[in-house]
């Protein structure tokens, strides 16, 4: 197949989609950090708080002293961004420059299980990280100071794990970052032109179309986008039309947790289990009025691509495998 120039209509880039570029040695191969199962006895994450980590803002079950948890939510103990009690980021110019203080909160969720990664969770544990993710979140909001709050797993040391056992993070940061910001642009100019959301404009051409989409079911659909910036990227979308994460129903995470196991299962099975990232796109915390254009997801990237000096050079990523080609290997029956 030829190569193509796709345009990223939800962010405004454009991606190369060059198959044979696939076929040369080692220019696209996976990464070669191989993926180490630590012993549980030296952990930090089997017994946290022993290990010096902070007592948990929350943990699972609920119910239950701490030393039954399941599931926590603590500060990480070493944070990108550190919290300031009562103190926000200040903002200031220095000729050319803006500086903001790194005011914001750094978290780690964690599972029990040492050996389950989100996709060998029982249903119920997996809505957990979901329901745990949300109930920070809307912790977060009540800081008054955050503008908006990343949530993701990286899994494995290709996709910048340190540590094997399964977790999770939050960052609240006071600034929307500019990949976040360039999506919102474009969703709003969507909306502004056609009075829609631009996610379900897709979401409609990918169910007519039929050639992308990896799992639908429930209200859920996932998909390969048509534009994917990464090999075997899979988002996973409500149907319906929801800005904000944090007011999803369980319903939804429900279905939305189910649909990412078994995505993730579909990744592990079919790409000899590469190390990936998972990450809750979702609108702003300020100002949510603003927002409603918006349309909350999940994108799941497999770590198999490496980006060189044209990508950095020119923001255009090349992609060696085409997304329907993608779709066909993953597609969950």
């Amino acid at each position: 197949m030829d190569s193509e120039l796709r345009y990223h209509s939800t962010t405004g880039e454009w991606v190369l989609i060059s198959p044979k570029r696939g076929k040369r040695p080692n220019d696209f191969g996976a990464p070669t950090i191989k993926r180490v199962i630590s012993p549980k006895r030296t952990c930090p994450f089997e017994e946290p708080q022993k290990h010096g980590n902070a007592i948990p803002h929350f943990w699972f079950p609920e119910d239950k002293p701490l030393e039954k948890w399941q599931l926590q939510v603590l500060p990480n103990k070493y944070p990108a961004i550190s919290h300031r009690h009562m103190q926000c980021a200040s903002s200031h110019r220095d000729g050319m420059y803006t500086v903001t203080t790194g005011v914001g909160h750094h978290d780690i969720l964690l599972t029990r299980d040492h050996y389950k990664n989100y996709r060998h969770l029982s249903e119920a544990q997996a809505l957990d990280v979901l329901l745990a993710f949300s109930k920070r979140y809307k912790e977060l909001i009540a800081d008054g100071c955050m503008q908006y709050v990343s949530m993701f797993q990286n899994f494995g040391p290709n996709a910048g794990a340190s540590i094997f056992h399964p977790h999770y993070q939050i960052l609240a940061l006071p600034v929307v970052p500019n990949t976040v910001g360039r999506s919102l642009y474009h969703s709003h100019e969507h909306w502004k032109k056609h009075k829609r959301c631009i996610h379900c404009d897709i979401i409609k051409q990918e169910l007519k179309e039929k050639k992308r989409i990896v799992y639908e079911e429930d209200g859920i659909i996932a998909f390969v986008p048509f534009a994917s910036k990464e090999p075997y990227q899979i988002n996973i979308f409500p149907k319906e039309h929801l800005p904000y994460f944090e007011d999803s129903s369980v319903y939804i995470l429900k279905h939305i947790s189910k649909a990412l196991r078994r995505v993730l299962a579909s990744v592990a099975k079919k790409l000899d289990d590469p190390d990936y990232n998972f990450y809750i796109h979702t609108a702003p915390i300020v100002n949510k009025k603003q927002y409603k254009h918006y349309h909350w997801h999940i994108e799941v990237i497999p770590k198999s691509n490496v980006s060189a000096g044209f990508e950095l050079g020119t923001g255009v990523e090349i992609n060696p495998v085409f997304p329907e080609e993608a779709t066909k290997l993953l597609k969950i029956r």
